[in-house]
């Protein structure tokens, strides 16, 4: 009965340590889904982004030597409930930041999440580690290893269904999800869990923590800043050198205070033994290798183009494979060691990354992508954490496991936050690199519908100028050629400098997936037409509101023109009729001198004339100009001379006439040929004041056909995304493959030791 009892308790105390490894795993993979819509709900880029992970790991990192050495000190199970509370509160401040919109208070949170959780996995692997007989220690690493690892992958899966339960803008639920389990593991721990602790401890080593704490975060910190595709920049950088240099300082300073502390917080003998070195140096490598899989719920929504979110349900496949592995990790360990499952673990890591680098990036697929997770998931299982514990607490005294497997999860973590920061950057700069890949694809010229009048205003402008004296008139006036207008060149390049692209929408273009590429695509070309509209309308109706001024002034002139033809039709008019009225007057007084021509014979006497022989009663009804005459009129060849005369002067009066009438009738045609140019003028003048207002209208029509045009090209546009993102995929999981190759060459420089002491 006794002994039910006590495998009852020892069962609830496994369950109590489990989910606690459990929760703080699958918070790690829960965010990796949600990370992208969580950067953009706070509308920050991917390396700012990328912090809510590596605060976390900062964090981590910093508390994990801490809390291993106040559990030995202390008791496990009450760092162990400090740290679950620490959890569960930290993330129900990470929740309520979505209500708080602020990126910074996410950022805190996260960091007090990750300081609990600094105190988990230490101290639950080391209750395992200590609590199995030497033979059984594997199988029960084993154990820890696949839950772990399950529900860091599993993770991914629960982060895309609470994304899909509660709406993807609701990621605040992705942290809530902890408190509840939290709340279990504190009450049931409370009651079950046995506080293990050193039964002799030493005076704490405050400074070594104070040292260490900070060392950490200036290590990682520095190294978190610096891009390594600009490395020579970046190192030089305040954010960078100044914290390098702070760890190169303390470092010494640490050895020397670790040297005289009487219970070290970190035992500098661990760097001293090959066996834990190369144990720490296979963990770090570990660290880059399980931070690939953080990027993997990205890199198949980019590779099956399936919506931000979703990917998570593809580590299912990840953790189903992970979870076998590790389970026959632990029995193998047992059997052959850790050192060959380790082995094997890397060589399948290296297999699944180079697949996926060869051919479920360069060939996307479902079953290539498939057969990567597989691989991937297959090989973690394997390195996840069993066998490194296991090599660590093979190799020091069950006092010192917490410590031992705090320092193992400490150098860990710090390969866990140097890997993001520069798998990140081959996102980063893959995203940069969309923009100009993109560019070529996209139609570079804008079709303006057919406008109003456009073949009518080519067609009278090519009449104007084809008419002398119209052409002349227009010269220098600059009329725009309207037809060659209707297709406009564009030009999206980096060296239009009138072309500025927003950095809120750059952001969002470079923080797009495969699915919304087009879409961003679309708002990008919409934003740069907009830019390029008032520039282009500016052009187009400036050149077309001159030609309007130029033919204005042409009709102006035009009209001044026909105003003085007007005007000198009017006077020969006057000119004409006062030669008529001459005419009539000289015909009248020619008919007078030809009646009295036959009176008059020879030379008149006593040198009268003839006015002088006529009546007074004849003289006053003959006009003063025959009177005139008459009075000179003294012979028969007078009188004939000034019948010459007069019948030459009404010649040469009908002649002027004649010439005038002819005058009159060419200007009455060039004033007829003005009235019509006028009135082709004034048409002209109101077709293109009707194509100006039509413009605006039509850039519009112009714009939304050339987006259509963008629509239709959405599986080239969207092809194009997934191939450059999927180059910085490749280089991600060369990472990986080159990780696991360099913890392979040091591993086998690994020796099992052959005695209890070393």
């Amino acid at each position: 009965m006794e002994n039910k009892k006590a495998k009852s308790a020892f069962v609830l105390i496994l369950i109590v340590y489990l989910a606690g490894i459990f929760m703080g795993a699958i918070d790690t993979g829960i965010v990796t889904p949600a990370r992208e819509i969580i950067q953009n709900n706070f509308m920050v880029d991917g390396k700012t982004g990328i912090w809510m992970i590596t605060i976390y790991t900062l964090a981590y990192a910093a508390s994990i030597p801490v809390m291993g050495k106040l559990a030995d000190r202390v008791g496990r199970k009450t760092i162990y409930m400090v740290s679950i509370f620490l959890f569960g509160f930290g993330s129900l401040l990470c929740g309520l930041s979505h209500y708080f919109g602020s990126f910074e208070f996410l950022i805190g949170a996260r960091a007090l999440q990750a300081i609990g959780g600094g105190g988990i996995m230490p101290i639950a692997t080391a209750e395992f580690g200590t609590s199995f007989p030497q033979e059984k220690r594997g199988m029960a690493l084993g154990l820890v290893g696949a839950v772990y690892g399950i529900a860091n992958i599993f993770g991914s899966l629960a982060g895309s269904a609470i994304l899909d339960l509660f709406g993807r803008q609701n990621w605040q639920y992705i942290f809530f999800v902890n408190i509840p389990i939290s709340i279990f593991i504190i009450i049931a721990g409370l009651v079950t869990l046995p506080n293990n602790k050193d039964t002799n401890p030493k005076k704490i080593d405050v400074f070594g923590i104070a040292i260490i704490v900070a060392m950490v975060l200036s290590l990682l910190y520095g190294l978190r800043n610096i891009d390594f595709f600009n490395f020579s920049a970046t190192f030089t950088s305040t954010a960078v050198y100044p914290f390098l240099l702070a760890f190169a300082v303390l470092l010494p300073v640490f050895v020397l205070v670790e040297k005289k502390a009487a219970d070290p917080v970190i035992n500098l003998k661990y760097f001293t033994k090959l066996r834990i070195l190369i144990t720490l140096i296979v963990a770090f490598a570990a660290g880059f290798i399980l931070m690939g899989i953080v990027f993997i719920p990205q890199f198949s929504e980019n590779a099956l183009k399936v919506p931000s979110g979703t990917g998570g349900y593809f580590t299912m496949i990840l953790g189903l494979l992970a979870g076998v592995s590790a389970m026959l990790s632990g029995k193998m360990i047992d059997k052959l060691g850790a050192k060959f499952v380790l082995f094997l673990g890397f060589i399948i890591s290296i297999i699944g990354a180079l697949f996926l680098m060869f051919f479920a990036a360069a060939s996307p697929n479902t079953f290539n992508v498939i057969v990567s997770l597989m691989l991937l998931g297959f090989g973690l299982g394997f390195t996840m954490g069993a066998p490194v514990n296991y090599m660590m607490l093979d190799n020091i005294s069950d006092k010192e496991a917490s410590s031992g497997l705090a320092t193992l999860s400490l150098i860990r973590s710090i390969g866990t936050t140097i890997a993001p920061a520069l798998m990140v950057g081959f996102i980063v700069h893959a995203g940069m690199s969309f923009q100009p890949n993109i560019m070529p694809i996209l139609p570079n010229e804008i079709k303006i519908p057919n406008l109003p009048y456009v073949q009518e205003i080519s067609d009278e402008i090519a009449k104007l100028r084809s008419d002398p004296t119209m052409a002349e008139k227009l010269q220098g006036i600059d009329i725009p050629d309207i037809a060659s207008m209707q297709t406009i060149k564009i030009d999206f390049s980096k060296n239009n400098d009138n072309i500025k692209i927003p950095d809120e929408l750059l952001k969002k273009l470079q923080a797009s997936d495969v699915t919304t590429a087009t879409q961003v695509t679309k708002e990008f070309a919409s934003s740069m037409f907009d830019q390029m509209s008032p520039l282009l309308l500016t052009k187009i109706q400036g050149g077309i509101q001159s030609g309007i001024n130029g033919i204005t002034a042409g009709l102006t002139e035009l009209e001044a023109g026909a105003a003085k033809l007007q005007s000198g039709i009017d006077g020969i008019d006057k000119g004409i009729t006062g030669m008529q009225e001459a005419v009539a007057q000289q015909e009248d007084a020619l008919a007078r001198m030809q009646t009295y021509a036959p009176m008059i014979k020879g030379t008149l006497p006593n040198g009268m004339s003839v006015l002088d022989m006529m009546p007074a009663k004849v003289k006053d009804t003959i006009p003063e100009n025959v009177l005139e005459i008459l009075a000179k009129v003294k012979s028969a060849d007078d009188l004939q001379k000034q019948i010459t005369s007069l019948e030459g002067v009404i010649a040469s009066l009908k002649t002027k006439i004649d010439d005038s009438k002819a005058s009159q009738a060419e200007m009455k045609t060039a004033l007829e040929q003005m009235t019509a140019t006028k009135e082709q003028m004034t048409t002209l003048i109101s077709q293109m004041q009707t194509l100006n207002q039509a413009i605006p209208g039509a850039f519009k029509s112009a714009e939304a056909t050339y987006l259509s045009e963008i629509d239709a090209k959405g599986a080239v546009i969207e092809t194009t995304y997934q191939s450059t993102l999927n180059g910085g995929y490749k280089s991600i999981y060369l990472i990986v493959a080159v990780s696991s190759a360099f913890a392979m060459v040091f591993l086998a420089f690994y020796r099992k030791k052959k005695t209890a002491a070393d």
